[in-house]
């Protein structure tokens, strides 16, 4: 057979592969049969690579197997395609083969190894192929040290990761994006931001993958300032029309707290997915913008998309906020009937918080026990929050049970409990839950509380003494409470649980996180610019009234961004309804 024929068999099944042409590629296979080059390496590897484009990783094994002699372009085709096509242990599998033929390999080997061994979340296959890379002296390889980062990274050995990441001499964009996706999965926001400068100092080229991901840390921060830099970044790279871009930023802003600047984004995205209308109808039910959610619910379906899962997630926690009880029953029962969406235990949640929230606390513990998964913390917890504003005390000691087998060392469990045999006059019920808190090591978290003025980051504790201006906040802070109080605010002690006198208890109310950052804000944010506050734990009753007056007094809007919800605060009212 003339070395003619041989190329342009070659050149035909080589464009099989780019067009994924499976039937013409088992055809011109058939003529390589007849002709004898089933034996040729050449021939082989083309053929390997033919089907592995098409998907049909059974033929290409087959061809393999059938080789004579492999080169190094045979095992790495077929391994490379089993890692990409997630068949993960078939790629380990065929490298343990490759060892023990004693066959060479190279850095795409390794790394197309390490890369499957992420599929399945074997770190210590990881490991071992980290210490053959060193062994081989490739893992200075951008490849391979690229993979490994990677594979470290979404394992949580976030160490690890930085480790291999800050030892590669050379970087590509595909390296730093993996480490700052691995940092923002590992809520290591800080990390990812940090990571994030230094490239731009270093002039690393943006993809859409490290803008997307640094939205998201920016968005886990609460910080809208930074947000609102790499939003100009993308805005000058061109990767405002990217639609995972444009989601992570509409997704920032309402996180950030700033559902308007999300809509605005929202408008601009010309080829509108599921993924931003979810984003755009999450972000206005964290607002506690129901009527919003849901209109936007209805003109998704107008634009031809389907709400999935997550959709209803959002539009329920939505109705739940506003407790919208047959609202809720309707998307309920139209996720089931209508789009064929079987609910999960959060779409339960959700439900049951609408319930408890309305007052309907026996039909939700009704639900909870209804439905076919077992009840989870947040769950509970919901419950007996609704019991604590509705006064339900019989099913609030049932939640409160499991919420201690559950959570045996989280305070705030105690002090809910606490708080509603309080308020139902349990005296020396409200005696043992103190006096457990106190003898018992459970978790308390501090509250804090930050706000950004100028570029920076301030944080605050209850009784802050360390920041550079505490004198003048504090002064700030009695003289606002003196104002608030001829307004009508007056302290509200019982949501003080420390064994202390009336006094004291006013004293640490006062000194709450949140008050101070608010009146830090008021010194130094302008008087036309909302002061925006993020805090770790739940606002207790006494800072919302005080937020509430304050919002009156000094006609200012306050949002708080609490562990539960964002409260907006404006003339003396909160779009939560008091109840959170």
């Amino acid at each position: 057979m003339s070395n003619t024929w041989v190329s342009y068999l070659h050149a035909v099944l080589q464009l099989c592969a780019r067009n994924k042409a499976a039937i013409q590629g088992k055809a011109c296979h058939a003529r390589a049969i007849r002709f004898g080059l089933q034996e040729d390496t050449t021939t082989s590897n083309i053929l390997i690579n033919v089907y592995c484009k098409s998907g049909l990783l059974s033929s290409a094994r087959k061809v393999f197997d059938g080789m004579p002699a492999r080169s190094l372009v045979s095992w790495n085709t077929l391994i490379g395609s089993y890692a990409q096509n997630g068949e993960a242990h078939e790629a380990l599998n065929l490298f343990k083969l490759m060892q023990r033929n004693g066959s060479s390999f190279s850095e795409f080997t390794i790394s197309s190894v390490v890369c499957a061994s992420v599929a399945i979340c074997a770190v210590f296959v990881c490991k071992q192929l980290h210490g053959f890379a060193v062994k081989a002296a490739v893992d200075s390889n951008v490849f391979v040290g690229t993979a490994l980062a990677d594979v470290y990274a979404k394992s949580g050995l976030v160490k690890e990761a930085s480790r291999v990441f800050e030892s590669m001499q050379e970087r590509s964009v595909v390296t730093w994006s993996c480490m700052v996706v691995g940092y923002v999965q590992n809520e290591l926001f800080e990390e990812a931001l940090l990571l994030f400068h230094r490239a731009q100092k270093m002039e690393v080229e943006h993809d859409h993958f490290i803008l997307s991901s640094i939205i998201c840390g920016c968005a886990g921060l609460a910080a809208l300032i930074e947000g609102k830099q790499v939003h100009a970044i993308i805005s000058k790279t061109g990767f405002c029309s990217n639609i995972f871009v444009a989601s992570s930023l509409i997704d920032m802003y309402a996180k950030c707290g700033s559902v308007e600047e999300a809509y605005t984004v929202f408008l601009n995205v010309e080829d509108k997915n599921v993924v931003s209308w979810n984003a755009m109808i999450s972000g206005f039910a964290k607002h506690a913008r129901a009527l919003e959610a849901m209109i936007s619910f209805e003109k998704m379906q107008q634009m031809g998309l389907y709400p999935n899962e997550v959709t209803y997630i959002s539009v329920l926690s939505a109705c739940s906020h506003m407790g919208l009880v047959d609202e809720a029953k309707s998307y309920f029962d139209l996720m089931i009937t209508k789009h064929n969406i079987s609910p999960d235990v959060i779409h339960y949640s959700c439900m049951v918080d609408t319930l408890g929230r309305a007052g309907m606390i026996s039909e939700a513990y009704d639900l909870i026990q209804r439905m076919p998964f077992v009840a989870t913390a947040s769950m509970w917890g919901s419950l007996l929050a609704c019991c604590r504003f509705h006064g339900n005390l019989e099913i609030a000691q049932i939640a409160a049970k499991h919420l201690f087998e559950m959570e045996p060392d989280n305070a705030g469990n105690y002090i809910l409990l606490s708080n509603i045999y309080a308020a139902n006059k349990k005296w020396e019920e409200v005696v043992r839950a103190r006096k457990f808190l106190k003898e018992n090591v459970v978790k308390n978290e501090k509250g804090k509380s930050w706000i950004a003025v100028k570029d920076k980051v301030h944080k605050f504790m209850v009784g802050e003494i360390n920041h550079p201006r505490i004198t003048e906040i504090y002064s700030k802070l009695d003289s606002l409470v003196e104002e608030l109080k001829i307004l009508g605010y007056k302290v509200e002690t019982e949501h003080e649980l420390h064994d202390v006198e009336e006094s004291r208890k006013q004293e640490l109310l006062k000194h709450h996180s949140e008050k101070l950052a608010l009146s830090f804000g008021l010194l130094s944010l302008p008087a036309s610019a909302p002061i925006r506050i993020m805090k770790n734990l739940r606002i207790c009753g006494d800072c919302h009234s005080f937020m509430k007056h304050a919002s009156s007094s000094t006609q200012r809007e306050i949002i708080v961004r609490d562990i539960n919800r964002f409260h907006h605060f404006r003339k003396g009212r909160c779009f939560c309804s008091d109840f959170w």
